[in-house]
This record gives structure tokens, C-alpha cells and sequence, in this order.
């Protein structure tokens, strides 16, 4: 951790943000960072982009992970493991692989490749939902599975099952090739990848209904999807992917409080800040364009959340501390969507990055993925505020 530094919170204009005129986000990023503990097995030597739910005085994280080397490019090795935290000490109380290469199940057995990007979902009472995507570049397309876990056991059904994908021309296995195959028809030249396919951002519920914004990283698509009732499905409403010249992706997208949608991209390339798209419907999205209180970031993944009313966009800084990598991660708050004001300066040679927020029993919970020198080793989980 670096000392803290004298910044003004305030990046624009009133409305007075949702803060204190003293606020110094850099000692309470700091206060975070105290209180983080390490949530991947001993054996883990790369660890990478976690997404959790928080059920009573449980944690439980979704992450990839491999044994085999720091990072998470370890290809076949890659796995997908849960971490069940009691959020109390917080401490680990045990972790539980769920899909790994060539895994024999009760209904099918998966292909030999890396299992990817799980995400989770609460879908009732007694039962966790975690997809993951089974991928193997340049052999076959890469399929979007999912598993249904029992909190009641503890325990992961026998069997998996294949989520599907409803574009304009129908109802398909969750596969690249179609998610690509819908882009091209709203106008997108870019060309297909067999691999890259996820749900990528937090599930989030707007009037009742699920929504996830989709991503297919090396392919630069993103589309806002919404998930059935039934959970197998994501239906895409709107592609976003302009302007063409540059390659967005990896995006978190938030309703604002005129009913209409925000999703800020990651930018992979170009001047690496991140660019953002509206739409009143989210089937029609504007052109991508940068906004004037997010500057200097890197490529890296985003969040957008809102918690209590207030919104939440965490960014990563192309500041380094000592060198390293992702060792900057801002998170900005606001009330309406317009006016931000900088709550957290998360500054480490840990680094922070693909962190996940969560509100659960009146506070507010982060699992983060850390590193030394900037690399993924492992993921790490604590209280926020």
C-alpha cells in the first residue's frame, strides 16, 4: 500500500455527491485492503475473476483457477472452483471444483479444454446456479454450460446442462458463432471467434426481470441480454460495439433512474480508457464515447453497480504503484447517474483488479482478484463498508 494522498472528491459539478466534504478515498480504500483475506486453496498458483452471493453468513465465490502456474493463460489446467467463506472471521471453510477438463458427469462428459468465467446466481431458497464456459481455441466452439448447487447439502448436482442462447434467428446453444452471427446482422464486420463467449457481468434484476450484459473478449462483441424464467436461457436485446475502429469489450451496464441504460466498456488497445454507450431501450446504443470524470484508465474490467440508491462504478487506473501492473482501481459513487464523486483509491502492490461487489445484510462485501506484481494469483474477499 502506498501513503494516502490529498485528492478533491468531487469530479464534477453539484449535486453535492453522497459523501462527506472530508472523505479521503485513498485511507478508506485503504481500510479495505486491511481486511481482505485469501479465499483459494493452498494448492492454487493462479487464481482469476470472481462473482459471488452471499447467503446468511456465507460467501460463496466462483472463480477460475489453475495449479500449475501464477496467472490464469494455463489453458486445459484451468478449472472452476467455489469457495465457501463464513463471513464472519471471514475465513475459508472449503472450496469445491466444479467443471474441470474432460469431467465425466452423470449426463455428459465435458470436452477436453480450460473451463472459464463461472458466474452464480441465487435461484431460489435451496439452490445456487454457477455457468461456466468450456472453451479450447482453434478446435471447437466454446459452449456455455451450467450446474445447479445445494446449499441445504452443500453440495453440486451430478449433472450439467447446456445454456442457451436466443438471438433474432432463434434459440441456440450458447456458442460464439451465433452471438456473432446476430452482431453481423446489426452491422458488425468484425471477425468470429470459436472461443470468448461469457456472461460477463453481475447479474442484475430490473422490474423483476434478470439481466447480464454479454461478452465475447477476443470477438470485441458486447450485447445487453435478458435471462428467462427458467434461468437456460439469455435472450440478446441490443448489440454495442461502435466505434467500430476501436475494440470494446468487457462491459458492466446499470438502469438509470429514467428507466434508461448505461454501460461503460473496457477498451483493449487505442488509449486504453474506457468509453460509454447509452440507450433508452437497451436494443438501440449509441456510439461509444468517453466521459470526462473517468480518465487514464487501463484495459481492465469494469463494475457498475447500485447499492442503497446510489451508484457504484469501479475502474481500473493506468497508475501503477511501485510498477506494478492493475495496482489502481478506482470505484466513484453517485446519486443520479450524472455527478460522481471518488469514494475508493484502491492502490496496492497486490494489485486490484475483476473485483466483484455485493450487498448482502446491510453491508457491502468485495471478492477481488490479487497478485504479486501485478499478476493473478489468487482471489481475496472482505468487507467493504
Amino acid at each position: 500500500m502506498v501513503a494516502p494522498l490529498t485528492l478533491s472528491v468531487l469530479l464534477t459539478s453539484a449535486p453535492p455527491p453522497p459523501l462527506p466534504p472530508d472523505w479521503d478515498p485513498q485511507a478508506a480504500g485503504d481500510r479495505v485492503l486491511a481486511g481482505l483475506v485469501p479465499v483459494s486453496a493452498p494448492e492454487v498458483q493462479g487464481a482469476h475473476d470472481a462473482d459471488m452471493v452471499l447467503v446468511g453468513d456465507r460467501a460463496y465465490i466462483v472463480a477460475e483457477a489453475n495449479d500449475v502456474q501464477p496467472g490464469h493463460g494455463a489453458g486445459r489446467h484451468e478449472y472452476c472452483v467455489l469457495s465457501v467463506v463464513d463471513i464472519r472471521a471471514p475465513r475459508l471453510v472449503d472450496t469445491i471444483r466444479f467443471a474441470h477438463s474432460a469431467q465425466a458427469f452423470a449426463n455428459e462428459t465435458l470436452p477436453v479444454g480450460a473451463c472459464f468465467v463461472p458466474r452464480i446466481l441465487r435461484l431460489d431458497a435451496h439452490t445456487l446456479r454457477c455457468w461456466f464456459a468450456s472453451e479450447d481455441p482453434g478446435r471447437r466452439q466454446a459452449q456455455t454450460w451450467y450446474r445447479d448447487f445445494d446449499l441445504r447439502r452443500e453440495t453440486f448436482a451430478p449433472t450439467i446442462h447446456r445454456m442457451k442462447l436466443k438471438t433474432a434467428a432463434g434459440t441456440f446453444d450458447m456458442q460464439p458463432r451465433h452471438l456473432h452471427a446476430d452482431a453481423v446482422r446489426c452491422g458488425f464486420a468484425k471477425l468470429a471467434k470459436d472461443f470468448g463467449l461469457y456472461l460477463f457481468d453481475t447479474i442484475k434484476e430490473f422490474g423483476g426481470r434478470l439481466y447480464v450484459a454479454l461478452n465475447n473478449y477476443p470477438g470485441a462483441q458486447n450485447a445487453l441480454g435478458v435471462l428467462n424464467d427458467a434461468r437456460d436461457c439469455v435472450e440478446v436485446l441490443g448489440h454495442y460495439h461502435e466505434p467500430a475502429r476501436l475494440n470494446l469489450t468487457e462491459s458492466a451496464v446499470n438502469r438509470l433512474p429514467d428507466g434508461s441504460w448505461l454501460a461503460i466498456c473496457r477498451q483493449e488497445g487505442g488509449n486504453r480508457n474506457y468509453l460509454f454507450t447509452t440507450s433508452p431501450d437497451g436494443r438501440a446504443w449509441t456510439v461509444a464515447e468517453e466521459r470526462d470524470w473517468v480518465r487514464g484508465g487501463a484495459s481492465s474490467k469494469p463494475t457498475f453497480d447500485r447499492f442503497g440508491g446510489v451508484y457504484y462504478v469501479g475502474w481500473q487506473s493506468s497508475e501503477q504503484v511501485q510498477g506494478v501492473n492493475r495496482s489502481v482501481f478506482h470505484v466513484d459513487v453517485s446519486a443520479d447517474g450524472a455527478h460522481w464523486a471518488r469514494k475508493y483509491r484502491f492502490a496496492t502492490t497486490e494489485s486490484f483488479q475483476y473485483p466483484t461487489f455485493r450487498q448482502h445484510d446491510g453491508a457491502l462485501w468485495v471478492c477481488v482478484t490479487q497478485g504479486t506484481g501485478g499478476s493473478t494469483d489468487r482471489i481475496m474477499f472482505g468487507r467493504v463498508e
